[in-house]
């Protein structure tokens, strides 16, 4: 992809409507859009003569960047209700930094698109099960103490950073089973996907600057066009779909949102056995 070609009013479009339709969902249902974003990225990549391996992989790192800018907006609303746990925050974060900072700078590195392609269809695939299902793991003990928070981090941060996603499918089911209340990890949850996308950005941007053949306006693996427009647009909508969410039947739309995911992780699968 040439510099000219950033310009074409399509693909503008379709980066618009994936921004739309993610910063939408995220405040309807309360995820991420990695999961969405990554797939239509890919395919908009592949469509513009990326190869697969490339196309997957900047399409993880470039779904991370959009966070830092959704989570910013998404903390402040949770805060203000005083919903964020800061002291679970500051103790998990630590463990986050490191976990992405290893998973960004070199498991990522050094996979291919395609085995990375495998991994999140079956990550998105355990996600959406559990989002059908809607089930909350039964409160059994407390937070660990330190150690344990600095590894629960890390391994957050490290697969988070494998799959382009902030986290909360990770860190609010561990949260609720330390017998934190649902409302308290969605909002600490969110407040932590501020560093877990800083700590994976810089990994993507630093792996990324030595590799041939990337599109124009990248950053290392970082597709600046697609995170200008995405982000913007996902800001625009994420606190109408925040709105909708007290007058919508939010839990018959996950099923459906979720029936969705199963074809999205089918599509990456059959993207990294056959890419």
């Amino acid at each position: 992809m040439n510099v000219s070609s950033l310009l074409d009013p399509i693909l503008i479009a379709e980066l618009a409507a994936l921004g739309l339709g993610t910063g939408f969902l995220a405040g309807l249902l309360g995820i991420g859009g990695g999961m969405l974003m990554v797939p239509f990225i890919t395919i908009i990549m592949g469509h513009r003569g990326a190869p697969a391996d490339l196309s997957v992989k900047m399409a993880i790192a470039t779904s991370m960047a959009t966070i830092i800018f959704t989570s910013v907006s998404s903390v402040r609303a949770h805060h203000k209700r005083g919903a964020v746990r800061w002291e679970i925050v500051r103790r998990l974060a630590p463990g986050i930094v490191i976990g992405s900072l290893v998973g960004s700078l070199g498991v990522f590195a050094l996979l291919k698109g395609t085995a990375l392609a495998i991994f999140f269809a079956l990550f998105v695939g355990f996600s959406a099960t559990q989002m059908f299902l809607d089930k909350k793991p039964a409160p059994t003990r407390q937070m660990p103490g330190t150690g344990g928070q600095l590894a629960a981090g890390g391994a957050i941060g490290f697969i988070s950073g494998l799959v382009g996603a902030g986290g909360g499918f990770i860190s609010v089911p561990f949260m609720t089973w330390c017998n934190i209340s649902i409302h308290n990890a969605v909002a600490t949850s969110a407040a932590l996907g501020f560093p877990i996308a800083v700590a994976n950005v810089l990994g993507y941007a630093v792996s990324g600057q030595s590799v041939q053949g990337l599109p124009a306006g990248s950053f290392g693996y970082i597709w600046l066009p697609a995170l200008a427009v995405i982000a913007l647009c996902s800001v625009i909508t994420a606190p109408l779909g925040a709105k909708a969410a007290h007058s919508l039947p939010v839990k018959k739309l996950k099923r459906v949102f979720a029936s969705i995911l199963y074809l999205l992780a089918a599509y990456m699968l059959w993207k990294g056995l056959h890419g």
